[in-house]
């Protein structure tokens, strides 16, 4: 299974789209508290839509909280300062994959990244006309990357709508 882990996200619409996203790919989500709004807040709810019943989520009170919790796992950091991107790892291995990103405003802690400097990547940009990417955007192409090696294990590839446009 894949998860995205959020540590102490400050925008509510971001986790919105991240929840969504998560629904959407059967992939679970943890928050790292203190977090920037209520899981009540209604900007939250109205970007995860209708879907937020269906997530899987686990909140913790802190970033040693859920180290522990997920002991000898693969924990993937992206941040903008890593040295290896997100494509060049094989998450293809029948593991349980945490993708733990950073707060909006300051990403994740300095010293937390350096003691796993081995485990960050980087999505490609160009740093010279944008700081970063935004952060729902990134989890979606983060994700979906893991997802693709895995062949989309218990996704459908494709759907027969009732109304289908394209038939």
């Amino acid at each position: 299974m894949n998860h995205i882990v959020l540590f102490e996200p400050q925008i509510p619409a971001n986790t919105g789209n991240i929840a969504r996203t998560c629904a959407a790919t059967n992939t679970a989500l943890h928050l790292i508290e203190p977090l920037g709004f209520s899981t009540d807040d209604k900007h939250l709810k109205r970007a995860g839509l209708d879907y937020w019943h269906d997530v899987n989520i686990h909140y913790y009170p802190n970033l040693d909280a859920f180290l522990e919790s997920i002991k000898g796992e693969p924990l993937h950091l992206i941040t903008k300062f890593a040295r290896q991107t997100y494509s060049e790892v094989d998450y293809n291995d029948n593991r349980n994959h945490y993708f733990i990103f950073g707060k909006e405003t300051t990403g994740l802690p300095e010293e937390f990244m350096r003691a796993h400097e081995s485990d960050c990547l980087r999505l490609p940009m160009n740093d010279e006309h944008v700081r970063s990417l935004n952060l729902s955007n990134t989890a979606a192409i983060v994700i979906y990357e893991a997802l693709r090696q895995q062949n989309f294990i218990g996704l459908e590839k494709t759907h027969i709508y009732e109304n289908d446009k394209l038939s």
